[in-house]
């Protein structure tokens, strides 16, 4: 088979890295792909927003299956195109991936459907937003509607805090079109999940769980980021949790889609809280999470192609898949400032010496080749993934990889896996 696999980030090499394994694939093309994928695929100079000729290079190249990476482009209706070119490809329609451009549609859909989520109210206008906050009180979260690079959500610790982040999204336009809708909702307490499942418009395979860490800082101080770490499997996330969120949530929201008319073929990544009162949703991605796909794809044994096209088909998923009894961490070495303003350009050293660590992968997210130099590209630079038989023997291999690399303003958090560690 070829295959095409749009995006250019962490969970694109990490899908590269394994989609190169498979005995089925003969070519792989990325677009637009990184230095690091460039090692498992042909890179194509095509932005993930360039519909048309992402359509013609599937035509012109023959390609058996197209999977696509991150959320843009499924915004965009990307895959509606390929469908419509009679091309085979892995994600949501347009009208399905609003569970994740459209905090509103989402949470909307599981008001009508009963699905557990917060208590939430949509605006446009901030003095009807700002009275309603003072209706739930603080803490409190404001959400840009549609699609804000992981940055949309502001956690509001008092009024004074939610007025800013009102004023942000509909006065100020912070977040541009994004945020003229806002979500206001209730602070839930808990332990945030990342669980994955794949369906094929009817069917659902649960595909695995992680927890991430958002913030910048160690101890999840500082602002929110892309994610700065990640770990599976989630020791908080057991087989029962599993079972209660399949019954309660997944299962209900992929039928409530098939039953408005927007059937849902893809991954669908539900961010959860396991609150005191049970499992509830935080919000819907349409695609796997970055960097919880660099953690949860290496744990993965068997082919992923035979699941990717089932799904693309619509043709019926397996009820369960085995994984490895080990665990995986992966820990992203970010540029100096990240999230704020940071410079790029900056030469990286060590990567070769740091692949040679037991269990580990160097999966790049914002690398860039200058001459014959690798340098960095982006906020969030590279992630460094290990695999272990536990969180422990993971966790340090993934440092000891990190200790030989470096760039200038290298920074990272060092708190990556305490939490699961913690509940050992």
């Amino acid at each position: 088979m070829k295959i095409l696999l749009i995006g250019g980030g962490g969970r694109e090499n990490a899908l590269a890295w394994k989609l190169a394994q498979s005995p089925q694939v003969t070519r792989l093309y990325a677009a637009p792909g990184n230095p690091g994928i460039a090692q498992w695929a042909e890179c194509v100079r095509l932005k993930d927003s360039d519909t048309e000729l992402l359509v013609a290079l599937a035509a012109r190249e023959r390609i058996d299956l197209t999977i696509v990476g991150p959320e843009l482009p499924l915004s965009m209706g990307l895959v509606d195109r390929f469908r419509d070119a009679g091309l085979k490809i892995f994600g949501p329609s347009k009208a399905a991936a609003r569970l994740e451009s459209s905090k509103v549609f989402a949470k909307d859909l599981m008001m009508r459907h009963g699905i557990p989520t917060a208590r939430y109210g949509s605006f446009t206008d901030g003095v009807e937003a700002r009275r309603f906050c003072r209706e739930l009180g603080a803490p409190l979260v404001v959400k840009a509607d549609g699609l804000a690079a992981g940055k949309g959500a502001l956690v509001c610790q008092t009024l004074e805090e939610a007025d800013r982040a009102v004023a942000l999204c509909l006065d100020q336009r912070g977040f541009g079109e994004a945020g003229r809708t806002i979500v206001v909702e209730e602070f839930m307490r808990g332990e945030e999940v990342s669980f994955f499942v794949l369906s094929d418009g009817s069917t659902v395979l649960p595909f695995g769980a992680a927890q991430d860490h958002k913030t910048i800082f160690d101890g999840d101080r500082g602002p929110n980021t892309g994610g700065m770490g990640a770990y599976s499997p989630a020791p908080v996330f057991d087989e029962a949790a599993e079972q209660r969120v399949m019954k309660e949530i997944v299962v209900p929201t992929i039928q409530a889609m098939k039953h408005e008319g927007t059937p849902y073929q893809g991954v669908l990544y539900v961010g959860l809280m396991m609150t005191q009162d049970g499992p509830k949703v935080v919000e819907f991605n349409c695609r796997f999470g970055d960097p919880e796909c660099q953690v949860i794809v290496p744990r993965f044994p068997k082919d992923l192609v035979p699941l990717f096209e089932a799904v693309a088909e619509g043709h019926g998923l397996p009820h369960a898949v085995t994984w490895q009894n080990n665990a995986s961490v992966v820990v992203v070495l970010a540029s100096a400032g990240y999230p704020g303003r940071y410079e790029t350009g900056r030469p990286i050293h060590g990567i070769a010496k740091a692949e040679r660590e037991p269990g580990v992968n160097i999966f790049h997210a914002g690398t860039a080749k200058r001459d014959n130099d690798l340098v960095t590209a982006g906020g969030r630079v590279l992630g460094v993934q290990a695999v272990g038989k536990d969180i422990a023997e993971a966790t340090a291999r993934a440092y000891a990889a990190i200790g030989c690399i470096k760039f200038k303003g290298m920074q990272f958090r060092k708190d990556i896996g305490r939490k699961a560690l913690a509940r050992r």
